[in-house]
């Protein structure tokens, strides 16, 4: 998937309206089916503990994986590329063909775009499909993590992971050195200078460690996704750059430094350019725990530097 489609995105999952989706039926915290899931694409029944499952999501991959519902799953889209052993397919959560999804005979579709009315789609064949769109922040990644955990009979596992992820944010947060002044970072969603707010989710997670975030004054449209020019950075001049267009578009500390001007930037020239995961940065599963202990361990480093 080309990175402006991404940035799209996620920035109309920013500006969408709504609250947060803990709605895990409390009748179903046991794994008895049929579960009822009231989803974002409406209430949706689950007849039987689903054995076919399509992931149209990477992100609702990596938590299905993690919950221990992988031998359930049968086919993964084509951004899905984590765990390594996911059924990845050349099925597209963006451009979806609902015959081929249907050729799976799928008896539970987790999507995270309807922008193509995807949910319609599958409801017309009567295949349960669960719409989960972007969390905005930790309390509505739980909450899908718990969603999925009933949908697939998986409701202790999924309670487990959430306990887990809290615990490791917690501990991660509590060892973070506290800042008398707000450190500053820009974080880098793509080369041509894209980033993330603090409105974001990814801005939220950030912002747990204390961070301030050059991109907010910057986001006249509140859209959450701005672009930010070259000079409006330089002169910002952030302690810290984390760069999570690694994979998509090849960035480096190196390529960094040799953008005119950016050596004048206390992040470059003093070494705080953090290369992350594309991926861990732009998903809001299991793995945040890992984003978050990078940042944690480049504030340390940056705090015994000074």
């Amino acid at each position: 998937m080309r990175r402006s489609a991404v940035i799209l995105v996620l920035a109309l999952a920013v500006s969408a309206c709504g609250k947060s989706t803990d709605t895990t039926p409390a009748a179903s915290a046991t794994g008895t089916f049929p579960a009822t899931i009231a989803a974002e694409n409406g209430s949706v029944t689950i007849a039987a503990r689903p054995a076919r499952i399509v992931s149209l999501s990477p992100t609702a991959t990596e938590i299905l994986f993690a919950i221990g519902a992988g031998s359930q799953v049968v086919a993964v889209d084509d951004q899905s590329n984590y765990p390594t052993n996911a059924p990845k397919t050349k099925l597209s959560g963006f451009e979806p063909n609902v015959e081929a999804i249907a050729a799976y005979s799928p008896d539970l579709v987790v999507f995270a775009d309807d922008s193509k009315k995807l949910g319609d789609s599958f409801k017309a064949l009567k295949i349960a499909a669960i719409l989960q769109t972007p969390a905005k922040d930790l309390k509505d990644a739980y909450a899908q993590i718990k969603a999925l955990g009933v949908a697939t009979g998986r409701t202790g596992a999924a309670a487990a992971l959430v306990d887990r992820m809290r615990s490791d944010i917690r501990e991660l947060v509590g060892k973070t050195p506290k800042q008398s002044t707000a450190q500053t970072f820009y974080h880098e969603l793509s080369s041509d200078y894209f980033s993330a707010t603090s409105a974001t989710f990814i801005g939220k997670v950030y912002a747990l460690l204390g961070l301030k975030n050059i991109a907010d004054p910057a986001d006249k449209s509140g859209g959450g996704y701005p672009q930010l020019s070259p000079e409006y950075i330089i002169q910002s001049n952030p302690a810290l750059i984390f760069l999570a267009d690694t994979k998509c578009c090849s960035q480096t500390a190196e390529t960094v430094k040799a953008r005119p001007g950016w050596d004048k930037i206390t992040a470059v020239r003093d070494g705080h350019v953090v290369a992350l995961d594309d991926d861990i940065a732009s998903r809001w599963g299991p793995r945040i725990v890992d984003l978050l202990r990078v940042v944690s361990t480049a504030l340390d480093e940056l705090k015994q530097a000074a």
